[in-house]
């Protein structure tokens, strides 16, 4: 199955439907560590939405993921990253945060995130050149920095 990608801008109106992507996403990796709770998986977006940082990404027009990097002082926030299942595992997620990690460098940022304890989004994550900088009982805290540039 090929993938036309495209993406565009969230807006208020996208709230439910992303919701919904974050339920069905994060469902198996909460199932996996006996975390599954959909009200909160619900809640957790509703509370972070912040459509002007969030991107919806698309496949010949229909929903399948979405990214939030909100700008924070000194770092770039990646508040959520989530695909249909069905689109996982394809290398589509590696590309994004691939797209974002050149971005936070033109910015002269490092990039935060919280995931889930040992779930494959920790390994994913790991994979990409983030490290973990804390780890609570359910989530982590990870970071990419961005690579050192010499000076002359």
């Amino acid at each position: 199955m090929s993938i036309t990608l495209s993406r565009r801008p969230a807006t208020l109106a996208d709230l439910d439907a992303l919701v919904e992507l974050r339920v069905v996403a994060m469902q198996p990796s909460l199932e996996k560590l006996g975390r599954f709770n959909p009200a909160r998986a619900r809640q957790r977006l509703i509370d972070e939405y912040s459509p002007e940082h969030t991107t919806i990404l698309l496949d010949n027009d229909q929903l399948i993921g979405c990214y939030a990097l909100i700008p924070q002082d000194d770092f770039l926030y990646l508040a959520h990253l989530y695909l249909l299942p069905t689109y996982q595992g394809r290398g589509l997620g590696k590309m994004i945060v691939r797209e974002l990690q050149a971005r936070a460098n033109k910015m002269c940022k490092n990039i935060c995130l919280t995931a889930l304890n040992n779930s494959d989004a920790e390994k994913f994550y790991e994979g990409l050149g983030f490290k973990v900088v804390e780890r609570g009982e359910v989530d982590i805290r990870m970071e990419w920095r961005r690579p050192k540039t010499a000076r002359i």
